[in-house]
């Protein structure tokens, strides 16, 4: 793989939605219900186990394992005056929130999720503030905290991550494109302009084929276009291409009880960042993500999760060996 991208010592910044989480278990699985020639009529009820209430949305659970890897985050999200139990709780992990917008009539946001026998998932979202957040400028950003050098823009009120994206291109600041669940309601066009020049561009796989499909381009295409390709594969693991190189594909880290799948992918984008940020290979990133988004994995809740720099190399070592455990050791949980 090519040299990889250092950010150096200022702050990630993470745009995206915060949210709370309702997370739900059906004792089933959702395919027994679904008859495909009535889906156009579908209504159906399922009764569930139990309920969690969790903290989440996709910029806070990223924030959340930056600051866990010893990144310092500046997270940037709209926010209801319900948010101050949540600030509290990640300002307590250092997460840095003084680039929050708090919207004067608005919830924060909220995500509703059931999850069956086979871990397929049906979610709504309610936005709320989260609308707000397309009035979120980057720049007063970096004078405060010194120059941007990555933003993610992740799922977010589809104005602000159009005007984040366009922010960071007009400024020079890198950015890593995360439009993950909101390609659904983009066409060709805003999927163009989320990507296009991107540090990074994240997807599962089913996202990177609807990538291709809405925009037109091939996957050399995409390549052309963005410094790095990162598709999350599930229990697969994770590949990441360039362009001219061959695809690294990394297998997730072995030996894990799936509970609950909401965040992981928030998380291996943690992980993956905060390995990057300070100069880890994109080989070394990849295992960095595969092992915090175990953590996630196994318990419910997206910030659920804590451990030692001990605890993590251990998990390091025992998924991918001396010589990874030890470079992450060095370059990354000397941070913490």
């Amino acid at each position: 793989m090519s040299r990889p991208v250092v950010f150096g010592d200022v702050p990630i910044a993470v745009t995206g939605s915060v949210a709370t989480d309702h997370l739900m278990s059906f004792p089933g699985l959702f395919a027994e219900s679904l008859v495909v020639e009535q889906l156009d009529k579908i209504a159906l009820s399922f009764l569930v186990e139990d309920l969690e209430v969790r903290r989440g949305g996709c910029a806070a659970n990223m924030a959340f394992g930056l600051a866990a890897l010893g990144q310092r985050p500046v997270l940037v999200a709209a926010v209801g005056e319900d948010f101050a139990d949540y600030r509290s709780w990640l300002e307590r992990h250092g997460v840095d929130c003084d680039a929050l917008r708090y919207s004067e009539t608005r919830h924060t946001a909220r995500f509703i999720c059931t999850t069956d026998t086979s871990h397929a998932q049906i979610a709504s979202f309610y936005a709320g503030a989260m609308s707000e957040a397309r009035h979120i400028e980057l720049l007063p950003i970096a004078d405060r905290v010194g120059p941007l050098d990555l933003v993610v823009v992740a799922p977010n009120d589809p104005d602000a991550m159009l005007r984040h994206t366009e922010e960071c291109r007009s400024r020079g600041y890198r950015f890593a494109a995360d439009p993950s669940q909101q390609l659904a309601w983009s066409d060709g066009e805003a999927i163009r302009r989320l990507i296009e020049g991107a540090t990074y561009v994240f997807s599962n796989e089913y996202e990177a084929a609807l990538i291709e499909q809405k925009t037109g381009w091939t996957a050399d295409d995409v390549l052309k276009r963005v410094g790095t390709r990162v598709v999350t594969l599930g229990a697969a693991g994770v590949r990441v291409e360039r362009a001219g190189e061959a695809p690294l594909t990394v297998s997730a880290l072995a030996g894990v009880t799936a509970v609950e799948p909401t965040g992981v992918g928030d998380a291996f984008r943690a992980g993956f960042l905060a390995a990057a940020a300070v100069g880890l290979s994109p080989l070394r990133a990849a295992q960095t993500g595969c092992v915090l988004a175990a953590y996630v994995v196994e318990r419910v809740g997206t910030q659920e999760y804590s451990f030692t720099p001990k605890e993590f190399c251990s998990r390091v070592h025992g998924g991918y060996g001396d010589e990874a455990a030890d470079e992450i050791a060095d370059r990354l949980l000397a941070l913490r």
